[in-house]
């Protein structure tokens, strides 16, 4: 499998230390919050699910997880099909403060999309975290409150992201062979 790859974009040892980094500043963000206000991480699966697991051992303060499940690009596919929510947003998010995690920003739609669904509920603050944005336009122009890495408009794998459902458990990001796909 690891010979699929064909260029690590950003290595393991530079994404812990981003992730350590995004979890002081989200911490320090929330850190007015008081002990009896809730924090609520909502993970878009499943491409976050590596991210989320490493960035909420980062965070001192009491959280929960309300999972949720989006779908954009399915089995070979490396362009967006466009999103499809495939799982139940948590529904008692009215005044707590959520923050979406999510592992790539492209087109901007599933961000665009789980924040109006999570606004509809009422929550006190909305922020979104993702690992990833491409330097396009589309998700130049998506808000964004933290940011891992910016990167090249490429299809790229590992850490949680996918190609046809494999290449989620590398520890780098790299681009694929065109051989692979």
């Amino acid at each position: 499998m690891r010979s699929d790859i064909d260029t690590i974009l950003i290595s393991r040892d530079r994404i812990a230390e981003r992730i350590h980094e995004l979890g002081q500043m989200i911490a320090s963000d929330l850190d007015d919050i008081s002990e009896d206000e809730e924090i609520v991480l909502v993970p878009i699966l499943t491409g976050s699910i590596i991210f989320v697991a490493d960035l909420m051992r980062c965070l001192p303060q009491k959280i929960r997880i309300g999972v949720m499940t989006a779908s954009s690009y399915p089995g070979k596919s490396t362009t967006s099909k466009g999103v499809q929510i495939a799982g139940v947003l948590p529904s008692d998010l009215e005044g707590k403060h959520v923050l979406i995690v999510d592992d790539i920003l492209d087109s901007g739609n599933t961000i665009r999309l789980v924040r109006e669904e999570i606004r509809k509920r009422h929550p006190r603050s909305v922020r979104v975290c993702v690992l990833l944005r491409k330097t396009i336009t589309s998700a130049m122009d998506t808000p964004c409150d933290y940011v891992g890495f910016d990167i090249p408009d490429k299809f790229v794998v590992g850490y949680g992201l996918d190609y046809d459902d494999y290449y989620r458990n590398l520890p780098d990001i790299g681009t694929l062979k065109e051989a692979a796909m």
